[in-house]
């Protein structure tokens, strides 16, 4: 007998072939049978279950469309999944299974010689990618050394996603090095201790390894983050012991980017690839019509690296994820040339130093200067929406545009946002417009999107909890293809969703829906798929608030067979697995 039957669903299989209509029947977590309908019955075309076959539990899915669950290949679950195994949003788009431990920062391996370890890197996480401190210590148990420690951690926990995670080479050194990871530079003896680290964590099941030497990332103090230190012999290194385990990856961030590669860090990315023989992924991919340029630019190391025996990936985000800023807190206007010095000071401090009109005259160079990069798409301030206030004075204000009021009072655009802000004392939430949301930029995505090195994700889902929500990206590109900007077919959208990802990390028996697969599904409405507005919550540990969206149309989530969300309320199961290398994924090739 079947556990759950599926009747008369438009199958979306994720390989980018042609839906069928078919009754999908789920045993023991996975596919047990297909039966196509053709005319009026159903025919099976499989062996594996017998026509007619009986199920304890039978759904009528004439006219939903069920898909295979999506894979997020770049996440930051790695301490939420603890408060919240349901991986929230992310498992009511669709989610299925989640990669976390990206760009170089994972919560272990811990030095249980040195317990400040874990409160140091509490706060780099909360200061890098924007997790409440308080969360950290209140919604984790922080009680493993190894990375194995803390996969049998989550484990035993209980999760309702699928999940697995890179090992952060931040943790590696801080474990190894400790205070002198930062600024330091490994001597022999601790490059091997950290080498067989590495070793010891892809034993346990650790994907391979994560990297960062963006000037973005720096930890609680500051200071750049550990990463950042490592010379080439160093990263070399460990690459090639990526290259000796099955099932593995690396994941590498660097200041390029953001915005255009140096010819340092193309070749350093290649170097990596090649030595390790395993595909290497960064992000985020950011295209835009006003720099064209920038395309063919980005995806130079991916050829070159295919020369030399290796493969580099660029994620991209196929919708536009907004990002609030705030003068209050840190957020990426700090990265602007000069404004950090200003942003960093003491409240009360900074405030006196906006007033100041030179002040204001220097940070405007700054922001326009080549130097600023990708951010000067942050720069436009007359496009800003005006979110959240705090003043009477600023009462009316809320969702309306700097120019706007600008305009009104006779003042530049930029003074009237930093005027309004002065006046909350820096607590205004500020949402600015995109600068590419122009058809020539979807179009330049639409082909950018045909490479073979270019794969959608980079949602950050799990980070930046109250400046960003991009875990939706699954069901709002989803609802653009079937009534909006209708770039690519249904049916190649799921499959950039779900196969495309799991073909790349490997994984084994997920990404389709194909029998002897795992039941990892998702049902949708496909006239009504889609993702409602990010809304700020209060649900986190101690108190703190994150950014939520709603998924619009989805009837049912599955994963491993199990239901764990329905109409977008989670039933409570938590039948995920905590996925490892080699075990759970398998070795891709680099050609």
């Amino acid at each position: 007998m079947l556990d759950h039957l599926y009747r008369r669903a438009t199958v979306v299989d994720g390989t980018g072939g042609p839906a069928y209509v078919a009754d999908v029947g789920i045993r023991d977590g996975r596919i047990a049978v297909i039966e196509r309908h053709r005319g009026r019955g159903p025919v099976r075309v499989k062996a594996g279950g017998r026509l007619g076959e009986r199920a304890r539990v039978e759904e009528d899915a004439d006219g939903l469309v069920l898909a295979p669950g999506f894979v997020d290949p770049h996440t930051h679950y790695d301490a939420q999944l603890f408060w919240d195994p349901y991986a929230t949003p992310s498992m009511s788009h669709g989610v299925t299974t989640v990669v976390g431990g990206n760009c170089g920062f994972t919560l272990a391996p811990l030095n249980p010689a040195r317990p400040a370890d874990a409160d140091y890197t509490r706060r780099m996480m909360s200061r890098v990618e924007g997790m409440p401190l308080a969360a950290l210590e209140e919604g984790a148990p922080w009680n493993w050394s190894s990375f194995g420690d803390y996969l049998d951690a989550l484990g035993a926990a209980g999760i309702a996603v699928n999940a697995g995670f890179m090992v952060g080479h931040c943790a590696l050194r801080r474990y190894v090095m400790g205070p002198d990871a930062v600024g330091g530079t490994p001597d022999e003896t601790q490059l091997r201790r950290m080498v067989a680290l590495l070793h010891e964590a892809m034993d346990a099941g650790a994907w391979g390894l994560s990297t960062t030497r963006s000037d973005s990332h720096s930890d609680g103090a500051g200071d750049p983050v550990a990463s950042r230190h490592a010379l080439p012999d160093e990263l070399l290194a460990l690459a090639r012991a990526v290259g000796e385990h099955e099932g593995t990856q690396l994941e590498a961030i660097v200041a390029g980017c953001l915005d255009r590669f140096s010819e340092e860090e193309s070749e350093l990315l290649v170097r990596m690839t090649a030595a390790a023989g395993r595909p290497l992924n960064w992000n985020v991919f950011t295209i835009d019509s006003a720099a064209p340029d920038r395309v063919p630019h980005q995806l130079a190391p991916s050829e070159r690296a295919r020369a030399r025996g290796g493969r580099i990936v660029a994620l991209t985000m196929p919708i536009l994820t907004p990002m609030n800023m705030s003068l209050g807190t840190f957020c990426a206007l700090n990265l602007l040339p000069g404004w950090g010095d200003v942003l960093g000071l003491p409240v009360p401090e900074r405030i006196d130093r906006l007033r100041d009109p030179a002040v204001r005259a220097a940070l405007l160079r700054g922001a326009a200067s080549p130097e600023a990069g990708v951010f000067r798409r942050l720069t436009d301030f007359g496009r800003y929406v005006i979110g959240d206030t705090y003043a009477k004075e600023n009462d009316g204000l809320t969702g309306r545009v700097v120019e706007d009021i600008a305009t009104e009072r006779g003042t530049d655009p930029f003074a009237t946002l930093v005027d309004i802000c002065v006046t909350d004392e820096l607590r205004t939430v500020l949402w600015p417009m995109p600068t590419d949301n122009d058809p020539a930029s979807w179009e330049l995505r639409r082909r950018v999107w045909d490479h073979e090195d270019v794969l959608l994700g980079g949602s950050d889902a799990g980070a930046h909890l109250d400046r960003m929500c991009g875990a939706p990206y699954t069901t709002r590109f989803l609802g653009d293809c079937l009534r909006g900007r209708r770039l690519v077919p249904l049916e190649r959208a799921v499959r950039m969703l779900s196969d495309a990802p799991a073909r790349l990390f490997g994984l084994r028996g997920r990404g389709r829906i194909a029998e002897g697969w795992c039941a990892d599904l998702v049902l949708f409405d496909p006239e009504r798929i889609d993702a409602g507005a990010a809304t700020l919550v209060r649900d986190l540990p101690g108190g703190g608030a994150r950014l939520d969206a709603r998924a619009v149309g989805v009837v049912s989530v599955r994963v491993n067979g199990v239901e764990t969300v329905r109409h977008d309320v989670v039933t409570g199961a938590v039948p995920g697995r905590v996925l490892r290398s080699g075990r759970d994924t398998e070795t891709v090739g680099t050609a």
